[in-house]
Order: structure tokens, then sequence, then C-alpha cells
């Protein structure tokens, strides 16, 4: 077979599929390979019939329909399968050929495999993809990097294929990150302002429901008055959308029936864990994981509900004396105040990552590449394009003009519904933990001093002070005060 396809792809789930028939939209001749040949050859006969696409059988007929510099793109499951996948590619390849993972690995497992296979001469690219499956047939948000060469060979099949934004929709949401694993770094902090995002969403959603007593009509009209102001976004969208979707058996609000117990993938996970390895304090992402994991936890919940007792009454007392209209507001201030916070943290943890691996991230830039395509996707990234733009070293979004007016502003609505949430007993652990964030970062001082001091007193670990240089320790034994008996 002839060298005929621009770039050939391996793994035709849904992703795939869609990846490569938005690649044959664009012009490009792309070759088509699975481990199962009879989803080769289903796709073949049915979404791809007619297209510019070539379907392949085995391994070697893949290698052989690829043009110099032959480009590879892999989308199986992260970790063992992409190294085996790899170890069957290797030898079918020639120098200057290029590999790409478009999974969700493993930063590191991506750093990993480009110096592997550079030494073998072959380039490696790791690339972040956002979007899900619409995303992926119609333009997703794309974080390619890894072996610098191999970008030129990419960015002409990669930029078209991405989604467009700016006000001629000319400007792709996909551009080079940087060395090593940074594209997949920062997909999977992408990953974890997405699982930060959803959760606070849902604790909007359960105050307004369970706390105000909100029908899903009503939640519906709410959504959608929030999606033409500054929550305006996908998810927001996609959550005004499932309130008026019923059950086609029961003709019930098909939300209602949807088992509380979320499930995970591990990438907001990994943010969480990578960001304690920096020391930065990404609470909201992590409080997230954990709603997953409590939220997984149902049989031991449904038994705790029985014996476990919340604020008697307040919910009823609640409805009688709130004003609807003013606490629905209320709650849209307080999630986007908590947005604020989440997407601070995560673009923190962004540039403490860059700083350690020294990978130049520019962060501005990133918030315009999630700007379309990607499940994240808001007008709210392009204030952080231009947050970044008024100071490319911006220390956090908090301290921006636009950032530190709106939570300002926002703060009273803020307190007032965390506040409620804990007299009704309905958990707010996002919110709780944004505001905290907020509370903290504010402080010039907070009480570490004693932890410090606990420290030194039980394990001899030193401590500096505010007075005078130097590192201390105190017998704080010795010096206490005896308590009266």
């Amino acid at each position: 077979m002839d060298a005929q396809c621009d770039i050939g792809l391996i793994g035709l789930a849904v992703m795939g599929q869609n990846l490569i028939l938005n690649m044959a939209d664009h012009g490009f001749n792309v070759a088509a390979y699975n481990r199962t040949i009879s989803k080769v050859d289903d796709f073949m006969q049915g979404p791809a019939e007619g297209k510019s696409i070539v379907g392949c059988h085995n391994l070697e007929e893949f290698a052989r329909c690829l043009k110099p510099p032959r480009r590879a793109m892999m989308m199986v499951k992260a970790g063992a399968p992409v190294d085996a996948l790899i170890g069957q590619l290797v030898p079918l390849l020639e120098p200057g050929d290029i590999l790409i993972d478009g999974g969700n690995s493993y930063f590191e497992d991506t750093e990993r495999r480009m110096q592997e296979l550079e030494a073998k001469k072959l380039l490696y690219i790791g690339t972040g993809i956002s979007g899900g499956e619409e995303g992926a047939r119609y333009g997703p948000s794309m974080m390619p990097s890894g072996s610098a060469a191999a970008w030129p060979h990419l960015s002409p099949i990669f930029r078209p294929m991405a989604a467009q934004v700016g006000p001629n929709n000319d400007v792709p949401c996909c551009g080079w990150i940087g060395s090593g694993g940074s594209g997949h770094y920062v997909k999977m902090v992408h990953n974890g302002i997405e699982y930060g995002d959803m959760q606070l969403i849902c604790e909007a959603y359960s105050l307004l429901k369970n706390g105000l007593g909100l029908s899903n009509d009503e939640l519906f009209d709410v959504f959608e008055q929030w999606n033409r102001a500054d929550l305006d976004s996908y998810l927001i969208e996609i959550t005004r959308d499932i309130f008026s979707v019923q059950d086609p058996d029961t003709g019930e609000a098909l939300v209602d029936k949807v088992l509380d117990a979320a499930g995970q993938k591990g990438t907001g996970k990994w943010t969480g864990k990578l960001a304690l390895d920096l020391g930065v304090p990404t609470t909201i992402i992590t409080e997230a994981v954990f709603a997953r994991c409590l939220s997984a936890q149902k049989a031991s919940r449904a038994r705790a509900s029985k014996i476990l007792a919340g604020p008697a009454g307040a919910i009823e007392e609640f409805r009688r004396s709130t004003d609807r209209a003013k606490f629905i507001k209320s709650v849209e201030r307080a999630l986007y105040a908590s947005k604020i916070c989440s997407y601070a943290q995560g673009f923190v943890q962004l540039q403490a990552a860059s700083d350690e691996v020294h990978w130049g991230l520019k962060l501005g830039e990133i918030a315009m590449l999630w700007r379309g395509g990607c499940i994240i996707r808001a007008a709210f990234l392009e204030r952080i394009k231009d947050a970044y733009d008024r100071a490319p070293s911006l220390e956090n979004l908090l301290l921006d003009s636009y950032f530190k007016q709106a939570v300002g502003s926002h703060q009273d609505d803020w307190r007032g519904v965390v506040g409620a949430g804990v007299q009704l007993g309905i958990p707010t652990p996002g919110m709780s933990a944004a505001l905290n964030y907020y509370d903290g970062y504010r402080s010039e001082r907070l009480p570490q001093n004693l932890l410090q001091a606990q420290r030194d007193y039980f394990g001899a670990h030193t401590y500096q002070r505010i007075d005078k240089e130097g590192v201390f320790h105190t017998d704080w034994r010795h010096m206490r005060r005896e308590p009266v008996a």
C-alpha cells in the first residue's frame, strides 16, 4: 500500500473515531487501526464510508500508509497499554517519525517516553485533549508538548481541527505548551478545575433544590438566566438542559432518577496529590475529589441517614422566611466567587509546576486554549487572559483588579450562602473551601505560629521569629507555667 496518509490514529473508541472524522473533514487523509479488527471494518462501512480514511488490519499496513515523517496518534487507555503499543510500533518506524499520545496519560510517563524515544531518534508528543465526544468531532481543545521538532509537522493538522474562537472564529484552541509532559500536566489541571466547577455547581443546585425547594422547571429557568451573565459556560448550559429531560418510561425528571454516586477516572486525584508535592493549596479541587469519594459510599450514607440527625425544622423555617429571588442571586454570586478561587488555585499550581520543572508555561495563552472545545470552556476565561495580559507575572488571579473587585463585591452573599448551608445541614465543601482559601490568602498572619510552637514543643522542630533573624528552639516544657491543682 502506498504512503498516502497525512496522519494515522490507533484506537477506535468514540473519541478516536470522532478525531479521525474531524481530521478528514479538514482535508487530511487518515489511516485508522484498532486491535479488534471488526471495529475497523464497522467504522469503514459506517461513519468513515466515502471519506478520506483508510482502514488498516494490522500495524505493518498502518505504518506503510503514512507519509514521512510518519505521524501516528494513539488513543488507547493510559498506562501499560500505551507502553505496549509503543513497543509494537517502534520497529515499524524510522528516524524522525512521530508518535502522539492523545489519552489522559500521567505527565511523568510522557516525560519518560519522550526521552526513551528520542534516544532512538524518534519524536514523541503528549497531547492533552478536552471536549468529550462532541469536541473530538467538531473541534476540541488540544494541549501538545514533548519533542519540539515534531510540532511543525503536527501544527498544520492539529490547529485547523481544534475549536476556533475569537471575533472571527479563527483563533484555534491549540498551541504548543512546551517540553516533556507539560501538555498532559496542563490537561490534568484542566480536569481538576473541571472537578471543582462541577462540584460547585452541584452545591448551588442542592442549596436551591433541597434548601429553597425549587422545582426542576424553576432550576431550568435559573440556570438559563445564569448562562446569560458572568457564569456563561458549557457546564452551566448542560446543567440547564439536564433539568428539562424527562424519563421516557415514567415522564418524571430523569435527573431525579440518577443514583447519587459519582465516578472518577483519576485526573482530579492526580491534581490534588501533585499539589501536595508542590506545597500549593489546591483545596477546592481536592474537596471535589473527596466529595465524589463520599458520594460513592452510598450504602454507608443510607445507613447513617437513619441514625444521624441534622438541624430539626431548619429547612421549613428557611423556606417560610427567605426571599427566594434574593437567595437565588446570592447563590449565583457565591458560585461565581468560588469559581474564581478554584481557577486561581489551578493557575497557581500550573505556575508552581512550571517553575519547578522549567516549562515556561504561558498562563494567559493556556486560558485561551480552554476558551473553546473543552469541558470548562466559558466566557470567564477571557477575563483570565486579560489578567495575564495586564500582568504576565501575576502571582494569583485574586490580585488582578477585575477578580479582586468581583470577589470583594460578592463576598457578603458568599458568606451568607455558606452560612445558610451550615444552618440547613446542606454540605457545601467546595464553596466552604473556596471561602476559607480566600480568607486564608488575604490574612497577613495565620495561627500557624501556634502550630510551629507545638511542633517545637513535642519534636524540637525549631521555629523562626518575626522580630529577629535565625532559627530557634525552646525548652517549652521547662519554661511553662504549672496549672493550678
